[in-house]
């Protein structure tokens, strides 16, 4: 049985309040996601940003500063190889997914210096949140909807049939692009919570 005591720490608050934020954050752009046939690509795209907490590593860097931009610079390419690409959908996100959990594997194993370990990285540490994260998380989540509300007619079109939302004036392309880049911020955000 629980010990309610246990609710009373400060680190066990910042955890429950980091649970929920994040899941809060998954459910409000999941749902999107999902019926926009997107659950691979952020699947994806949060084992990709591995990759960029490893190129933080091997730079010297604190692997948060550069994971917000790798991912968003991942999911931009990943979107235009998409598009440009003959290869099936699944496909192509399989190869990126792979290739590039691979490769981040591969170089923390030569990285000496680095003592967080690879699993904290890979299954996250949810009682490791701090104030901080916790004001990232939740500003994000205002963000996002806040974004959303903004722009949720063109949202619902999009999700719904794209070829209607172009033919209703909706831009297609810069919101495709925003909800992604907004996708990539939040898988960012959330890998110190929930792991890759």
């Amino acid at each position: 049985m629980a010990d309610p005591a246990l609710l009373a720490e400060p680190f066990m608050q910042r955890a429950l309040l980091g649970g929920l934020l994040t899941g809060a954050l998954g459910g409000l752009l999941g749902s999107f996601a999902v019926l926009r046939q997107l659950s691979f690509f952020s699947d994806a795209l949060g084992h990709s940003a591995l990759l960029g907490i490893t190129l933080g590593i091997l730079l010297g860097i604190n692997p948060t500063v550069v994971l917000i931009p790798f991912a968003v610079t991942v999911a931009i390419l990943v979107n235009q190889l998409v598009k440009c690409s003959a290869l099936p959908t699944d496909a192509l996100l399989n190869i990126v997914y792979s290739s590039s959990l691979a490769a981040a594997v591969l170089a923390l194993s030569l990285v000496e210096t680095y003592r967080g370990g690879i699993q904290q990285l890979l299954f996250g540490d949810i009682l490791g949140i701090s104030w901080h994260d916790l004001g990232v998380i939740g500003a994000l989540l205002v963000g996002a909807l806040a974004y959303l509300v903004l722009s949720l007619r063109a949202q619902l079109l999009l999700t719904l049939n794209s070829n209607l939302a172009g033919s209703m004036g909706v831009r297609n392309g810069w919101h495709q692009l925003a909800f992604i880049t907004l996708l990539a911020v939040v898988v960012a955000v959330s890998i110190k919570a929930v792991g890759v």
